[in-house]
């Protein structure tokens, strides 16, 4: 089996291209790093260590295409490949839907049968997304043949690959823990074999899951730690103060999750655990400065602090105690390096906390959880 993967970075050998390999896949990695692409080409396998662990992973039959100067090589790649996956962040997507396009293109000239494109972002609808800058980029006259035949089903990936600088550049550190989930509906032709891969009906409760609980969690360590005075997200979660407080907040999150997807009690306070685990690995800390970072967008009203507030509000009937601490240190952050946490200041210097909070969250004034942020926001000031 043959598949092309677009992004040689971190996430694209750590995560997917080891799994690939791990599942008998031969993996052409498409990217205009040409250092990357000729080490690849050179060696033709690389090592993924595991951080907390001493084990390694050897990577093997992989090669390179440079995107910029190999394009006809990469449409061959994928008019005769088996899978296309993508890692190379939302923003590239529509960059590589051009040539990903051609190959598509070339593979239903060639009637060689279905294939499926899943885009490993860390976005909603990623897949989606891309099949629209593909179909952007093709005659409308193929769009019906390329409905039929070619499949983008959505994805949601989690993996920390930690900020690392190796001797060896190939080699990549990731953490041990990864979740790939991959939603069935528009897969075409037989299912991807793929070691790794959790196959779902319905994806939303999962990205949901992540959204509520990795990422609640780590925004809710970078506050709370920042507020007690700490640098890095492992000192922060040595804590016993953001510690307990990060639990309660996930407990909330949970409780919501629970109600809403029908998720087991146990199951999901494993869940939350093991997340609590990966906070603590020395070998993951990140700066709480990078995790805080962008506070507006993270007081949003349906990014991971609001929304599952308010939805603890409507669904347990109960104020959110743990989740109403996180937002009002959220909105006590600060650090003049970060233009969105100096807009925020701005904006509750201006304003007060409570407009300010309004105004980011939309939320009206007669809102249960702007009376509670309020309150806990002058206890805390």
């Amino acid at each position: 089996m043959r598949a092309v993967h677009f992004g040689a970075g971190n996430i694209g050998r750590g995560f997917i291209g080891a799994l690939l390999d791990q599942s008998g896949y031969e993996t052409v990695f498409v990217d205009v790093n040409e250092a990357l692409i000729h080490l690849l080409n050179e060696r033709k396998q690389y090592q993924v260590k595991l951080a907390g662990d001493d084990s390694t992973i050897e990577v093997k039959n992989v090669s390179g295409l440079n995107s910029m100067k190999q394009a006809q090589e990469v449409v061959e790649a994928i008019a005769h490949a088996d899978l296309v996956t993508t890692a190379v962040g939302p923003n590239i997507l529509p960059v590589i839907a051009k040539l990903l396009s051609e190959g598509l293109e070339k593979r239903m000239m060639d009637q060689a049968g279905p294939i499926n494109v899943i885009a490993c972002e860390n976005m909603i609808g990623g897949s989606e997304a891309l099949k629209q800058h593909v179909l952007e980029n093709m005659e409308e006259s193929l769009h019906d043949q390329l409905e039929d035949s070619i499949g983008f089903p959505n994805a949601a990936v989690d993996r920390i690959v930690p900020d690392q600088h190796n001797e060896d550049p190939l080699t990549v550190k990731v953490e041990p823990y990864y979740e790939w989930v991959v939603e069935t509906t528009a897969i075409k032709g037989e299912q991807p074999e793929v070691e790794g891969i959790t196959y779902v009906e319905d994806l939303t409760p999962y990205i949901e899951r992540k959204l509520f609980t990795v990422n609640t969690g780590h925004a809710a360590t970078a506050y709370l730690g920042s507020y007690y005075g700490h640098s890095t997200i492992k000192d922060a979660m040595d804590d016993y103060r953001v510690k307990e407080k990060v639990e309660g907040a996930l407990r909330e999150t949970g409780a919501v999750l629970i109600e809403k997807y029908g998720f087991g009690k146990e199951q999901h306070r494993a869940y939350i655990d093991q997340i609590i685990n990966r906070f603590l690995n020395p070998d993951l800390s990140d700066e709480v400065t990078r995790v805080g970072r962008a506070p507006i967008r993270k007081l949003g009203p349906k990014d991971r602090l609001v929304r599952p507030a308010v939805e603890y509000l409507e669904r347990v009937k109960e104020d959110p105690q743990h989740l109403v601490e996180v937002i009002a240190v959220a909105l006590s952050y600060k650090n003049e390096a970060d233009p969105e946490a100096s807009q925020l200041q701005g904006k509750v210097s201006d304003q007060g906390p409570t407009a300010a909070f309004k105004d980011i969250s939309g939320l009206s004034d007669d809102s249960r959880l702007v009376q509670l942020v309020e309150k806990k926001y002058k206890e805390m000031n």
